[in-house]
Protein backbone atom coordinates (compact mmCIF):
# COMPACT_ATOMS: atom_id res chain seq x y z
CA UNK A 1 0.00 0.00 0.00
CA UNK A 2 2.70 2.49 -0.29
CA UNK A 3 2.65 5.36 -2.50
CA UNK A 4 -0.98 5.81 -2.05
CA UNK A 5 -2.77 8.80 -0.64
CA UNK A 6 -4.80 8.46 2.99
CA UNK A 7 -7.87 9.03 1.13
CA UNK A 8 -7.37 6.26 -1.08
CA UNK A 9 -6.31 3.50 1.74
CA UNK A 10 -8.63 -0.23 1.31
CA UNK A 11 -10.34 -1.76 4.01
CA UNK A 12 -11.65 -0.52 7.43
CA UNK A 13 -9.84 2.73 7.35
CA UNK A 14 -11.07 3.95 3.92
CA UNK A 15 -14.70 2.80 4.85
CA UNK A 16 -14.61 4.76 8.30
CA UNK A 17 -13.37 7.91 5.99
CA UNK A 18 -15.96 7.80 3.29
CA UNK A 19 -18.69 7.47 6.49
CA UNK A 20 -16.92 10.36 7.97
CA UNK A 21 -16.94 12.48 5.19
CA UNK A 22 -20.86 11.35 4.12
CA UNK A 23 -21.94 12.48 7.87
CA UNK A 24 -19.85 15.57 7.46
CA UNK A 25 -21.86 16.22 3.85
CA UNK A 26 -25.23 15.52 6.19
CA UNK A 27 -24.32 18.25 8.55
CA UNK A 28 -24.15 20.64 5.54
CA UNK A 29 -27.47 19.28 4.74
CA UNK A 30 -28.84 20.13 7.99
CA UNK A 31 -27.58 23.08 8.17
CA UNK A 32 -28.80 24.55 4.84
CA UNK A 33 -32.18 23.39 5.91
CA UNK A 34 -31.52 25.62 9.10
CA UNK A 35 -31.23 28.55 6.82
CA UNK A 36 -33.54 27.55 4.16
CA UNK A 37 -36.07 27.49 7.37
CA UNK A 38 -34.61 31.21 8.60
CA UNK A 39 -35.34 32.63 4.82
CA UNK A 40 -38.95 30.85 4.86
CA UNK A 41 -39.51 32.35 8.29
CA UNK A 42 -38.03 35.74 7.10
CA UNK A 43 -39.96 36.38 4.23
CA UNK A 44 -43.17 34.69 5.72
CA UNK A 45 -43.22 37.14 8.55
CA UNK A 46 -42.99 39.99 5.89
CA UNK A 47 -45.58 38.53 3.19
CA UNK A 48 -47.75 36.47 4.75
CA UNK A 49 -47.35 34.43 8.46
CA UNK A 50 -44.03 33.52 9.93
CA UNK A 51 -42.58 29.37 9.90
CA UNK A 52 -43.80 28.12 13.48
CA UNK A 53 -41.35 26.99 15.31
CA UNK A 54 -38.42 28.09 13.39
CA UNK A 55 -36.07 28.84 16.23
CA UNK A 56 -36.62 25.50 17.50
CA UNK A 57 -35.38 24.40 14.48
CA UNK A 58 -32.68 26.09 13.72
CA UNK A 59 -31.59 25.26 17.61
CA UNK A 60 -31.89 20.93 17.15
CA UNK A 61 -30.26 21.43 13.59
CA UNK A 62 -27.34 23.74 14.34
CA UNK A 63 -26.23 21.63 17.35
CA UNK A 64 -26.60 18.42 15.12
CA UNK A 65 -25.11 20.14 11.96
CA UNK A 66 -22.12 21.30 14.42
CA UNK A 67 -21.29 17.66 16.02
CA UNK A 68 -21.71 16.31 12.23
CA UNK A 69 -18.73 18.33 11.68
CA UNK A 70 -16.30 17.30 13.91
CA UNK A 71 -15.05 13.61 12.79
CA UNK A 72 -14.24 15.58 9.44
CA UNK A 73 -12.41 17.94 11.17
CA UNK A 74 -10.43 15.52 13.30
CA UNK A 75 -9.53 13.47 10.62
CA UNK A 76 -8.31 16.12 8.50
CA UNK A 77 -6.80 18.10 11.56
CA UNK A 78 -8.65 21.36 10.72
CA UNK A 79 -8.94 21.64 14.30
CA UNK A 80 -7.82 24.65 16.43
CA UNK A 81 -4.51 24.66 16.69
CA UNK A 82 -1.16 26.98 17.79
CA UNK A 83 1.74 26.42 14.93
CA UNK A 84 3.31 29.69 16.15
CA UNK A 85 4.54 27.68 19.35
CA UNK A 86 5.53 24.49 16.61
CA UNK A 87 6.42 26.33 13.33
CA UNK A 88 10.05 25.22 13.69
CA UNK A 89 9.62 21.62 15.54
CA UNK A 90 10.72 18.67 14.10
CA UNK A 91 8.14 16.00 12.48
CA UNK A 92 8.69 13.60 15.50
CA UNK A 93 7.93 16.63 18.04
CA UNK A 94 5.04 17.41 15.55
CA UNK A 95 3.91 13.69 15.59
CA UNK A 96 4.14 13.62 19.49
CA UNK A 97 1.39 16.54 19.42
CA UNK A 98 -0.34 15.04 17.04
CA UNK A 99 -0.59 11.73 19.07
CA UNK A 100 -1.30 13.78 22.22
CA UNK A 101 -4.28 15.84 20.46
CA UNK A 102 -5.53 12.22 19.26
CA UNK A 103 -5.16 10.99 22.26
CA UNK A 104 -7.28 13.86 24.09
CA UNK A 105 -9.75 13.78 21.18
CA UNK A 106 -10.72 10.06 21.66
CA UNK A 107 -11.05 10.29 25.69
CA UNK A 108 -13.46 13.63 24.95
CA UNK A 109 -15.17 11.59 22.27
CA UNK A 110 -15.53 8.84 24.50
CA UNK A 111 -16.95 10.76 27.45
CA UNK A 112 -19.04 12.57 25.74
CA UNK A 113 -20.91 9.11 24.24
CA UNK A 114 -21.94 8.17 27.19
CA UNK A 115 -22.78 10.93 28.66
CA UNK A 116 -25.09 11.63 26.16
CA UNK A 117 -26.13 8.65 25.63
CA UNK A 118 -27.23 8.62 28.99
CA UNK A 119 -28.82 12.55 28.72
CA UNK A 120 -30.75 11.09 25.90
CA UNK A 121 -32.40 8.15 27.97
CA UNK A 122 -33.59 11.39 30.75
CA UNK A 123 -34.46 13.32 28.31
CA UNK A 124 -36.99 10.69 26.58
CA UNK A 125 -38.03 9.49 30.19
CA UNK A 126 -39.23 12.56 31.21
CA UNK A 127 -40.94 12.90 27.71
CA UNK A 128 -38.91 16.85 27.24
CA UNK A 129 -40.55 18.90 24.14
CA UNK A 130 -39.95 21.61 22.35
CA UNK A 131 -42.38 24.19 23.25
CA UNK A 132 -43.85 24.82 19.97
CA UNK A 133 -43.61 22.09 17.77
CA UNK A 134 -43.47 19.63 20.01
CA UNK A 135 -40.67 18.04 18.73
CA UNK A 136 -38.83 15.29 21.34
CA UNK A 137 -35.15 16.59 22.63
CA UNK A 138 -34.46 12.78 22.80
CA UNK A 139 -34.31 12.40 18.58
CA UNK A 140 -31.92 15.12 18.76
CA UNK A 141 -29.93 13.09 20.60
CA UNK A 142 -29.85 10.14 17.88
CA UNK A 143 -27.37 12.27 15.23
CA UNK A 144 -25.47 13.63 17.96
CA UNK A 145 -24.17 10.11 19.44
CA UNK A 146 -23.45 8.63 15.91
CA UNK A 147 -21.61 12.01 15.58
CA UNK A 148 -19.32 11.57 19.25
CA UNK A 149 -18.99 7.75 17.78
CA UNK A 150 -17.64 8.77 14.73
CA UNK A 151 -15.56 11.30 16.16
CA UNK A 152 -13.97 8.94 18.16
CA UNK A 153 -13.40 6.58 14.95
CA UNK A 154 -11.59 9.48 13.65
CA UNK A 155 -9.62 9.90 16.90
CA UNK A 156 -8.31 6.68 16.41
CA UNK A 157 -7.29 7.23 12.57
CA UNK A 158 -5.23 10.01 13.52
CA UNK A 159 -4.05 8.36 16.59
CA UNK A 160 -2.60 5.48 14.39
CA UNK A 161 -1.15 8.40 11.71
CA UNK A 162 0.81 9.94 14.84
CA UNK A 163 2.43 6.99 15.60
CA UNK A 164 3.69 6.24 11.71
CA UNK A 165 4.84 9.65 11.68
CA UNK A 166 6.49 9.20 15.23
CA UNK A 167 8.02 6.21 13.78
CA UNK A 168 9.00 7.36 10.73
CA UNK A 169 10.82 10.14 12.01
Amino acid sequence: MSGTSATQRAGLSSLARNAIIGWAFFGGIILSLVVLINVISVIGGVVWTPFPGDFEMTEVGVAVAVFAFLPYCQMVGANVTADIFTAGASDRALGFFSLLASVVALGFSLLLLSRMYFGMLDQKAYNYTTAILQFPHWVAFIPILVSLALLAVASLITLSESVNTIRKS
